[in-house]
């Protein structure tokens, strides 16, 4: 979740002369200047984490150290890294002596720089530190919180900017870093982490287990990632190669590993479209139910949420977004987070291309077309203030997880499909193949792909450049007069069925055997927003809409009762919102309800309930939906 790369040994070499005034001076025209981290990076920078941490369920913290191996600049005096809710105790050189170490001033969103005078000849800090229960990072989850409700369940979530929240490092997604860790879990638990497993099995330590992960390609911090509970696996693999599998609770390893029995044939469309997975395994995590999104692409191990576990495998497009990950955000990533639309816009449009490879054109233009109408949603939404579907982001002074939307998502795969469309697939593809390459293991910005593009894809051709209005697509509201939303006649004939029970028709006259979930989708979105009581209970009784097992379906169904005050549908509602804490179904749902005449203490009231289920990053949104004066300062 990013063209030119940011070389740790070009940077250095660059900044070996400037002192740092010149550095903070120049980091306000530098588009690769990340304004949501205090790091210093062409003095000192980190290139290597290596931690050694033992879990406390009780004390709910993480305790140990994080050694750091650094690229210094000649002449650098202090390394800075970034921290938030963390505990440290002291900071040595690697042989054990201490080292001086001071804090700057607290930011409400960035936390506060800690900053280590660097030992003289040496390239590795060691800070002895311990989380703390404010750590939003981590969510540390009662038996009760999770699926087998037997044992205690912790898992770490770090995009954006909340890494520095569990390890002190240059949280910054142009800083990549390799990592390697030893986790003490108890006995009855088993870590796992984004990274090779060397010992899967974990070994006996006195009070637990000591799992310990490697991963040698270099990331960006908030893709270092761990979860730690009653874990059990399973290969999904064929054939000789075992490159996949999920982990789950034991409780729901059978749901998942039919679920997503595709991964390895996904890995394999993925390969044939822009070359080599990088990666080794490719393995998927299903998360406790408080998990905030619905994947997270951690290298080696996405961490997905329950809600894709329809039973069906019509969510399997989830899947394929988090695996297009693996190349669009993790092996090419933002360089800042003004830049998120490079990690989301290409992963989108990749993961398209992956199901239209499994299943078909029509299953993909199905997808593209609900993306589209998810996008003008968006668009519509924020009329007021259209700066915020602007693709390069103003983000600065913000919490970059604060204005999450559809649009670096959708209206980056639409600017990605528009250059398709123009140039052609055989080129398109063999451009972004050769980007994938160009840039591996790199950090990006917008201006540095637009540099990029003009080179490699449009031949510095400046006309065809204002042609295809790229500048206006990047950096300008709303979509440019050269967009080509995609159809499809498939949802079209479910848009028809819509409009159909709208006009009279009853619900058991539709014709919708066999329908797709993306079908589903495009008929409850069709449906006019006012329908009377007998409308809406005929749909529910006919088409068991409260009853449904898919998350996107029931979530499209309980937003329309919410709006027309159906409530029959409202114990539905309060079981959805209280047994998952996905974010994209949550929060509409809670803002639908606070949009109602008479929804606000019911809203208050299952918020009470649902709040201690929901990972942080949900709690903090919904605190401030539910009560506007609980909103943060926000200042640079």
């Amino acid at each position: 979740m990013t063209g030119g790369r940011i070389r740790a040994a070009c940077v250095l070499i660059a900044a070996a002369v400037l002192s740092a005034a010149s550095t903070a001076g120049r980091a306000a025209s530098d588009p690769a200047h990340d304004t949501h981290s205090f790091a210093r990076p062409a003095e000192a920078r980190v290139t290597h984490v290596a931690l050694d941490l033992r879990a406390d369920f009780a004390a709910r913290t993480l305790a140990g150290t994080a050694t750091l191996t650094l690229a210094v600049a000649p002449g650098a005096r202090e390394v800075v890294l970034d921290t938030k809710d963390l505990v440290i105790e002291r900071v040595t050189e690697e042989r054990g002596g201490t080292l001086r170490h001071t804090f700057g001033d607290t930011d409400p969103v960035r936390g506060r720089p800690l900053l280590i005078a660097l030992p003289a000849g040496g390239s590795r800090v060691v800070v002895h530190y311990r989380t703390t229960p404010q750590s939003v990072a981590l969510q540390w989850l009662t038996p009760e919180q999770t699926a087998g409700r037997k044992q205690p369940y912790l898992f770490s979530q770090g995009q954006a900017i909340l890494t520095r929240t569990w390890i002190p490092t240059q949280d910054s997604p142009g800083i990549r870093q390799t990592y390697r860790a030893r986790i003490v879990v108890p006995p009855e638990l088993r870590a796992v982490m984004s990274a090779e497993h060397l010992t899967p099995d974990g070994v006996p330590v006195p009070g637990g287990r000591a799992f310990e992960f490697a991963l040698d390609s270099p990331i960006p911090p908030y893709l270092i990632a761990v979860a730690v509970g009653d874990i059990a696996f399973r290969p999904v693999g064929a054939g000789n190669s075992q490159r996949t599998g999920v982990f789950a609770e034991p409780s729901v390893l059978d749901r998942a590993a039919y679920e997503f029995a595709d991964l390895d044939r996904m890995l394999a469309a993925a390969e044939a479209l822009y070359g080599p997975y990088r990666w080794g395994r490719y393995d998927i995590l299903v998360m406790p139910p408080s998990f905030p999104f619905g994947g997270m692409e951690n290298p080696r191990l996405t961490f997905v949420s329950p809600t894709a576990l329809a039973g069906d495998r019509s969510l399997t497009s989830l899947a394929a977004h988090e695996l297009a990950h693996s190349w669009s955000g993790n092996l090419v990533t933002n360089a800042t987070w003004r830049d998120f639309w490079l990690n989301e816009g290409f992963t989108t449009y990749f993961q398209n291309r992956i199901m239209e490879q499994l299943y078909g054109p029509e299953r993909a233009q199905m997808l593209a077309t609900i993306e589209r109408q998810e996008l003008q949603e968006e668009l519509d939404r924020f009329s007021g203030t259209p700066r915020q579907t602007a693709l390069y982001a103003d983000v600065q002074g913000q919490d970059p997880d604060a204005n999450l939307s559809a649009v670096p998502y959708d209206k980056g795969a639409a600017f990605l499909r528009m250059l398709e469309l123009h140039v052609g697939r055989e080129r398109f593809d063999a451009w972004l193949r050769s980007y994938f390459e160009r840039h591996a293991f790199g950090s990006i910005t917008t201006p540095q792909f637009v540099e990029d593009l003009r080179a490699t894809l449009l031949g510095n051709d400046a006309a065809l450049e204002r042609e295809l209005r790229i500048r206006e697509w990047l950096f300008e509201p709303g979509l440019p007069g050269n967009d080509t939303p995609p159809t499809s006649p498939t949802l079209e004939r479910a848009a028809a069925e819509a409009r159909r029970f709208a006009d009279g028709s009853p619900a058991a006259s539709l014709q919708t055997e066999g329908w797709a979930t993306q079908q589903w989708q495009r008929f409850l979105a069709t449906l006019p927003e006012r329908l009377t009581g007998a409308q809406l209970a005929d749909l529910d009784a006919t088409l068991h809409l409260s009853e449904r097992g898919n998350a996107e379906v029931l979530f499209l169904w309980l937003r329309l009762a919410i709006r027309n005050e159906y409530k029959p549908a409202y114990a539905s509602l309060e079981r959805f919102l209280t047994s998952q804490g996905r974010r994209k179904f949550v929060e509409p749902l809670f803002k639908a309800l606070l949009d109602t005449p008479a929804g606000q203490t019911e809203a208050r009231r299952i918020y009470a309930r649902a709040r201690p289920l929901y990972h942080t990053s949900a709690r903090q949104a919904l605190d401030v939906l539910l009560d506007p004066s609980s909103r943060p300062s926000r200042s640079h």
